[in-house]
This record gives structure tokens, C-alpha cells and sequence, in this order.
């Protein structure tokens, strides 16, 4: 067999044992073997022997060699196996000019963000950056019913914990005279109309596409209605509606709210204001007053492009070019208020930071890294297709980007006491990276260890196993007083065994997110809980700090007594 052939099994072998906790087997390898090289087919027997002693020799390394060799013979196996950014993911913009393109982010303060805001806010800063233009980050606060100082916190909170920087941050309330100025404007060109229909009655007419009776009041009716709107009416007795085509096709163009009277306070501007502008109306006159060049939102904003387009002809003001892009969310990770908070309010999930939910806040503590999600959004690109992410396919750029700075402990589930004799020491020094340079910890050792209960089940009276990073042992009974004898060298091809010092071990609970939903119902099994015990060095860590427990996968310390679990 030759040299290339030879590396490439071995490749193969060393990266499905790097992913399944420091084993594999010829029949996997083979079949990986025969995708890539179909011609090899006919040489079936020569090939299997082959591609069988290498997978022995691999099984038969420890973790630490296996991925020491990865590291200087295949590095490429260390990173994840990411989506190649096509060089049409974000296409080159209409009418821009470098220096000149203006973006801007404007979300509502109505809620905690979440992975759909970041893709957002990541679309129009990355196009700024793009054209050497600038993005603004604007808070469309003019909705005082639902929107709360906390969620304007966590927005911010979110978008720096992100790194996205703004050249401009405002508020939308900022030009609420702005907003009073243009409104009376429309209503003095007879564009805009004031409405003293019930709520229901304006629905009714605008599905049966039926002008109300208001759309025929003269101008100086609509003058004082709108003088009324301040001070005379209450909430829900008149608004502004534009005067659209109440016989299009378009839903939204059929006479819209413009101005709306909500008798609430405020969280800066407190009862200064009772009468707000509708969102569309809002973004149409920020956009152009502010200078954007090219306005993003997600596409299930663009049948209002003809809105804002023309509220913007009858103010005769100018028009940003406007781009939509598909929202984003996971598979059984609804990113909805309208679903989020009725499971949080039923204590079916504890807050906003839950591990199970695609809020920045729960993303952050599950131990996901900003720059994963960066990488993520930009190799979707600039899409309207339907985004309903796995989300294995942001922990693959996750994996890539904690690897190196997660520090390997031992961890065991469901544990066994196993008694070891003749240990010629009382201590090891073991590793805290296999390749990075981390340094080392000591553990204690008197002979007595915790194993994983499913390693347990496999042990065999007579056999001779690998403790990792301690040596070999020969078990001399596998009853239900485990026990073994420290034999010294090391044989090839053993069963790798991970282990804590039961004296010294430290109880922790490992919170495990799955799926929040499963076909559209609530998942009551989504957060596993399992009880573990780990070894005396996790004391030492910070709340905060990346783990990665040997043979079981990366988590995140959340507490002295638990730990998130992030991913494999």
C-alpha cells in the first residue's frame, strides 16, 4: 500500500476516533475509505487488513497522543467543518458608493434579544464595514405598551456581548416632533385622514377593501380631528390612517394606521407623548431624515416596501434602497414572544436565559462564543430562502473556537468504586490540554476511584484496561466490590477508562438543553438534568470558564455545583 493511501486511512481514523471520545473501528473507516476512493473497490482484500492495523494502533493511543498526532500530522481535523461562504453571500449593494453606505439596525425594546436579531444586526453592520460607510443602531421605542427599560438594557447588553459597534445610536422617540410635523403634513395634502371608526368596523371594511365613511371628511374636518387626537380623544375613539388604495391587492396599502393615541407611560419619555406614529410610518421618516442608503429587514416586511415607499413620495422625501432577508431561528428553538413568554410566565422555563432558548443571554451562558455566531450568520449569506437552522450547524463553529481554550477535566456519570492496588504513587500531573500549552494539575490518588457506570458494566474479571493518565490496570474482580492491581507499561489496544479520586471527587449537576419543541408541542423532556461527580480542580475555575469533560463533550461552569452542557 502507499504512503498516501496509508495517510489517508489514517486520517480518517484518527478524526472518527478525535469525534467519538478516543475510539473507532475498521468497518466505519472503510466505508468513509470507499466514498472517497470508489476505486478501491476491487481491491477489497488487500485494503480491509490494512485499514484494520491501523484503527488497532489508533484505539490502542491515548486521547492525548491521537490528538497530538491530529495536531502535527492533520490540523485540518481540529476545525469544524464550516459552510464556505460563497463570494455572492452578501452581493454588492445598488447605488452605493464606498464612504457613502448607510445601514442601521432598529430594533424594538419589547423583548430580549435574540439570534434573529444578531443575524440583523450583523447583515447591516457587515454591509457597512463592506463599503466603508457606517450603521446605525436606532431603538424603535414607540410602542410605551409593551416596550420596557429592561429589554432596551439586555438589547445593548446583547449587541456588545456580540462586538457589533455603531457609529450613531438613537432613539426613534428622539423625533416624535419630527413625526407630529409630517403627519399634519399628510393630513393637509389629503393623504392622511382621521378615523373615528371602531376597531372592528375599520378590519371589517379593510378585508371587504370598503372606504369608510371618514375617507370622505373635507380637509378642515381632518385638521381639527387631528388637533383632537392631543388632548380630546381617548384610546381607541380616532386614529390617523394613510390614504392608500383600499382596493389593493396589498393588504398593508389599504388606508393604514399611521398615528395611533396610547395613553401609557413611556420608559424615558414618561407622559409626554400620547399620540405615536406606527411603525411603518416611523421607519419611513427615520430612514430618510437619518440617511440610510440601504435599509435591510427581514422578509416578512417587504409587502411594506410599497408602504413606506409611498408615504415617502407624498412627503416628497427621499427613499433608501431596501433589501430583505430570511428570518432565523433553530429547529425546535422558536425565537417568538408570543411563544417564549407564556412558557416562561408557566415556569416551564426559567428566564430568558435558559439554556433551551436562542436568546443571546441563554446562548452566552450554554457557553457559545460571539465570533461562532458571526461566522454562522455570514456563511448563510444575504437570503430570502427559509432559514430553520440544526443547531449542530452553529456548534461547528463553536467547537472550533473553544477547543483550544477549554481546559480537560475527568467527569463521571452514574458512578462505580473501583479499589486499585500497588500504585507506586500518591499524585499524577495530568495535562489541562492535550496540545495547547495550559499547563497541568495535580490529582491525589490512595487507590481508591470512581469510574463511569458504563464503563463499569464492561469490565471483565482477568482484563487489563487504561486508566487515562494514571496507567495500566488488571481487573481482578468485576463483581460488586470492583477491584484491580496497577500493572506497569502500557499494552496496546486497551479499553480507555476515565476516573475521579472518590476522597477528594465533587458532586455537580449537568444541565443538558435539547430541543424545546418537538412537532410543535412543548418538549417536557428538553433540559435533562444528570447528577456527576468530577475531580478536585473544578473547584479552582471561575464561574464562566469552558470544560471540556473527557469522552463526554464541552460544557460551561455555571455554578460550583453545576454546569451547562454546550455541545460535543
Amino acid at each position: 500500500m502507499d504512503d498516501e493511501l496509508n495517510s489517508i486511512i489514517r486520517k480518517l481514523a484518527l478524526q472518527n476516533a478525535f469525534e467519538h471520545g478516543g475510539n473507532t473501528r475498521d468497518k466505519i473507516i472503510l466505508s468513509k475509505l470507499l466514498g472517497i476512493r470508489p476505486e478501491l473497490r476491487g481491491s477489497m482484500k488487500e485494503v480491509a487488513p490494512q485499514v484494520s492495523d491501523i484503527v488497532t494502533s489508533i484505539n490502542a493511543m491515548s486521547i492525548t497522543e491521537q490528538e497530538a498526532e491530529i495536531a502535527k500530522c492533520f490540523p485540518d481535523v481540529l476545525i469544524p467543518k464550516e459552510k464556505t461562504v460563497k463570494q455572492d453571500a452578501f452581493p454588492e449593494l445598488t447605488d452605493a458608493k464606498h464612504g457613502m453606505v448607510v445601514t442601521r439596525f432598529p430594533p424594538e425594546p419589547n423583548g430580549y434579544p435574540h439570534i434573529g436579531h444578531a443575524k440583523a444586526a450583523i447583515i447591516n453592520t457587515e454591509y457597512a464595514k463592506m463599503y466603508g460607510g457606517k450603521c446605525i443602531l436606532r431603538m424603535d421605542d414607540t410602542n410605551p405598551e409593551a416596550e420596557r427599560m429592561e429589554y432596551h438594557a439586555a438589547i445593548k447588553v446583547g449587541l456588545e456581548w456580540l462586538g457589533i459597534k455603531f457609529e450613531e445610536i438613537k432613539n426613534t422617540s428622539d423625533d416624535m416632533e419630527l413625526f407630529y410635523e409630517k403627519g399634519l403634513e399628510l393630513v393637509q395634502s389629503r393623504n392622511a385622514y382621521v378615523c373615528t371608526c371602531k376597531k372592528e368596523t375599520i378590519s371589517k371594511n379593510r378585508r371587504e377593501r370598503k372606504a369608510c365613511k371618514c375617507s370622505m371628511a373635507d380637509i378642515d374636518k381632518n385638521i381639527k380631528g387631528w388637533e383632537k387626537m392631543f388632548e380630546k380623544f381617548k384610546p381607541g375613539e380616532a386614529v390617523i390612517r394613510f390614504r392608500g388604495d383600499i382596493s389593493s391587492d396589498n393588504a398593508v396599502m389599504r388606508d393604514p394606521v399611521l398615528f395611533r393615541i396610547i395613553d401609557e407611560k413611556h420608559y424615558t419619555l414618561g407622559e409626554k407623548y400620547r399620540v405615536w406614529p406606527s411603525y411603518d410610518f416611523a421607519v419611513a421618516i427615520e430612514d430618510s431624515t437619518d440617511g440610510v442608503t440601504h435599509a435591510f429587514r427581514s422578509k416578512e416586511f417587504e409587502l411594506r416596501e410599497e408602504l413606506t415607499i409611498s408615504i415617502l413620495d407624498k412627503l416628497d422625501m427621499r427613499k433608501p434602497n431596501q433589501g430583505f432577508f430570511s428570518r432565523l431561528e433553530f429547529k425546535g428553538m422558536p425565537i417568538s414572544k408570543r411563544i417564549l413568554k407564556p412558557l416562561i410566565d408557566e415556569g416551564k422555563v426559567s428566564w430568558y436565559d435558559d439554556p433551551r432558548l436562542p436568546t443571546l443571554e441563554a446562548l452566552k451562558r450554554r457557553g457559545i462564543k460571539p465570533e461562532a455566531i458571526k461566522k454562522f450568520i455570514i456563511s448563510l449569506g444575504m437570503t430570502k430562502a427559509n432559514t430553520l437552522a440544526p443547531f449542530d450547524a452553529l456548534e461547528a463553529f463553536n467547537r472550533g473556537m473553544v477547543d483550544g481554550s477549554s481546559i480537560r477535566l475527568f467527569m463521571v456519570r452514574e458512578p462505580k468504586k473501583i479499589t486499585i492496588k500497588n500504585i507506586p504513587f500518591t499524585s499524577v500531573d495530568v495535562p489541562n490540554h492535550p496540545i495547547e500549552n495550559m499547563g497541568s494539575r495535580e490529582i491525589d490518588v490512595d487507590g481508591n476511584f470512581l469510574i463511569d457506570g458504563a464503563d463499569a458494566v464492561k469490565l471483565v474479571s482477568g482484563s487489563r484496561v487504561r486508566f487515562m493518565g494514571l496507567g495500566d490496570v488488571l481487573i481482578t474482580s468485576a463483581e460488586s466490590n470492583i477491584e484491580g492491581e496497577f500493572v506497569k507499561g502500557e499494552a496496546s489496544g486497551l479499553q480507555k477508562i476515565h476516573w475521579v479520586p472518590e476522597k477528594t471527587s465533587h458532586k455537580i449537576m449537568i444541565q443538558i438543553p435539547g430541543p424545546l419543541f418537538v412537532d410543535e408541542q412543548f418538549n417536557e423532556d428538553s433540559l435533562e438534568e444528570v447528577k456527576a461527580f468530577v475531580e478536585p480542580h473544578y473547584m479552582q475555575l471561575n464561574d464562566g470558564d469552558e470544560i471540556q469533560f473527557v469522552r463526554f463533550g464541552y460544557c460551561k461552569k455555571d455554578s460550583q455545583n453545576q454546569v451547562i452542557f454546550t455541545h460535543r
